[in-house]
């Protein structure tokens, strides 16, 4: 039987409609447009395309997989983040909207010459604020090997590798210098909340990068307390927080003696940059 792509989208969307309802369309079309090698915004101009039955199982394995609430950046093995595609595995926290907040914050203030991301992940704020500041370099740092070998192939893929660099790190433990700008998107989801989470989140992202347990403010607190040694005498931080931490946090950097602390709010008008300067 002949089938156009059109014909295998209905019937993919259907089933992924039963399994997890709301985004169902979308999140076929974004499959369908991986399958086939376009852009997702050019997917309407393909449907006619009439599709081998290897192409045929393909789609229908990935539906499977995303019906079973496995992430769509898994499956298509990328997320979109600022202005670039970022390669993503199970082993990186899979990067979101409102963390693009924190790049705009940074593009805010004077050019940095040296960023620190602490807790890097896919390295996906640290390499496009270095997308953004062409004179600058960066060192990511992350407790997980596997998550840093996912940030060098980004830098591998965005030509920035010689101005970025990754070393494995308990947050401060063994770093030297000073920087401009220090950034994290730290964990900060408390124990009680994540069995509130999604299990698109909850059973695919991984939990260190998730949640340091109890009320999810210990990163805060041990950023805190090494920030002053870390950052130059004009630097600046911004950390990602949850949107009800606000307080809590500009609390913590407060009572460690930074006197300037402001909150900003992200495109949903919630907190979530703390910024210390």
């Amino acid at each position: 039987m002949i089938q156009t792509a059109s014909m295998v989208l209905r019937s993919g969307t259907r089933l992924l409609n039963g399994a997890i309802g709301e985004g169902a369309s979308r999140d076929a079309r974004i499959l369908m447009a991986h399958m086939l090698g376009v852009e997702t915004d050019r997917l309407t101009l393909e449907l006619s395309r009439t599709i081998t039955p290897t192409q045929v199982s393909h789609f229908e394995h990935m539906i499977k997989r995303r019906a079973a609430h496995e992430p769509v950046s898994h499956i298509i093995g990328k997320r979109a983040f600022w202005k670039h595609d970022f390669k993503v595995t199970a082993d990186v926290l899979d990067p979101r909207p409102d963390t693009e907040t924190l790049i705009e914050l940074a593009l805010q203030g004077t050019a940095p010459r040296r960023i620190l991301d602490l807790g890097t992940g896919s390295g996906c704020i640290l390499l496009s604020l270095l997308a953004e500041f062409p004179d600058a370099v960066g060192l990511g740092t992350d407790m997980s090997e596997k998550a840093l070998e996912v940030a060098q192939e980004n830098a591998n893929t965005l030509g920035l590798t010689e101005r970025a660099s990754f070393a494995t790190a308990d947050w401060f433990n063994g770093l030297e210098g000073a920087f401009d700008l220090i950034v994290s998107n730290p964990p900060y989801i408390t124990a009680a909340e994540m069995n509130e989470l999604s299990s698109d989140v909850r059973d695919y992202e991984p939990h260190m990068a998730l949640t340091p347990g109890g009320d999810g403010l210990s990163a805060y607190r041990i950023i805190a307390e090494g920030l002053a040694g870390f950052k130059a005498p004009e630097g600046r931080a911004l950390f990602e927080i949850g949107y009800k931490q606000g307080p809590d946090v500009t609390a913590i950097f407060k009572d460690a003696g930074f006197k300037e602390v402001n909150l900003h709010k992200d495109l949903a008008g919630h907190d979530r940059i703390v910024a210390v300067s």
